[in-house]
């Protein structure tokens, strides 16, 4: 299954986002595999600060239960000061509907 998604960052935050994820946690990586993501990309529209995410996943009920672990949980947490985040610090995240795909 393909899931895409778009969440926002701060302005002026584009290279910190750049540098955390390209130092992304092992411990993370493993979770994302584990939880069945991957080809995981995001993009950056730098008119609108827009995070465009793009995952494939194996199963999206097992997938949803990624975000109940403790790494995901802190990666959260350490990503709250730099995007637009919920109460308990996830990400504000719009699920984008597909309309085309072509393999």
């Amino acid at each position: 299954m393909i899931q895409g998604f778009k969440m926002k960052l701060y302005e002026g935050q584009e290279e910190e986002y750049r540098r955390r994820h390209n130092l992304l946690w092992p411990e993370m990586k493993d979770m994302l595999h584990e939880y069945g993501g991957k080809n995981y990309s995001i993009f950056f529209d730098k008119e609108t600060y827009t995070l465009f995410g793009y995952i494939e996943i194996d199963d999206p009920d097992k997938w949803a239960q990624s975000a109940y672990t403790v790494i995901n949980r802190k990666w959260w947490d350490y990503m709250a000061d730099i995007m637009e985040t919920n109460p308990d610090n996830s990400p504000v995240q719009k699920e984008l509907d597909l309309v085309f795909h072509l393999d």
